[in-house]
């Protein structure tokens, strides 16, 4: 099996909340870190101009990590759009579907970005992946529980034949306690960038400024992060 390196991270990085606390995460461990988007044929852009935001900031407020971020990529992906539609890449309507679960849920999306991830750190010699899916506080998503995503990463590393490991730093944990780790990673300056330049609402809205961020406050991606600014608050 080939040998990466552990010392240099990838992170799966989406613009939103939990990515950008992951990212925060990932550079407080370790050596050198790279991120990595997915263009899939969103219905709106927004995430993708959130993560150029969130990277600057960081460098911008957080200096001591900047020698450790390197490179970014955004990968077309595009085709997931094309197998059918989600009320994440159409403009449908966000409800409970007959199988319980949200429109929002694009089939297959997590574990793919796994493989474009996987494929990118061998090509980088990059041992660890970073995503920040969860499953304590979360929209319901299948391709977001822990045991698909260490079925996945087991594949990878067996169909690649490569030591790469995988961290779900907020796995377990509540969005209020994401927004805690924050505080504890990067204090004030972090918390305070992820909220203003992060990007969690499905509906893409920028003009609605939240206590919690931008959105249009009713999806339920906007609900789960008010929630959970307002559990974080309160327990200040």
């Amino acid at each position: 099996m080939r040998k990466l390196d552990h010392n240099k991270a990838l992170v799966l990085f989406s613009g939103g909340q939990d990515s950008s606390i992951s990212l925060a995460w990932t550079l407080d461990r370790y050596a050198y870190v790279e991120t990595v988007g997915v263009d899939y044929g969103q219905r709106h852009a927004i995430e993708l101009v959130a993560r150029r935001s969130v990277r600057r900031a960081i460098v911008e407020a957080l200096p001591h990590w900047s020698d450790k971020l390197g490179e970014d990529r955004l990968v077309d992906a595009a085709g997931l759009r094309d197998l059918g539609e989600t009320a994440m890449t159409h403009d449908t309507e966000i409800v409970i579907a007959e199988n319980g679960l949200p429109t929002t849920f694009v089939p297959g999306r997590n574990l793919f970005f796994l493989v474009l991830a996987g494929a990118l750190a061998y090509r980088r010699n990059i041992g660890v992946i970073v995503a920040g899916m969860c499953e304590a506080d979360y929209s319901g998503y299948p391709d977001c529980r822990d045991n698909a995503l260490k079925a996945q990463i087991e594949a990878i590393r067996l169909g690649m034949d490569a030591d790469v490991e995988l961290a779900t730093p907020l796995m377990h944990i509540t969005k209020a306690d994401s927004w805690r780790l924050a505080e504890r990673l990067g204090g004030d300056a972090l918390v305070g960038l992820v909220n203003e330049h992060s990007h969690s609402c499905y509906r893409g809205v920028r003009t609605s400024r939240h206590d919690w961020g931008y959105g249009c406050g009713d999806c339920p991606a906007c609900d789960l992060r008010a929630k959970g600014w307002g559990e974080y608050v309160a327990g200040s």
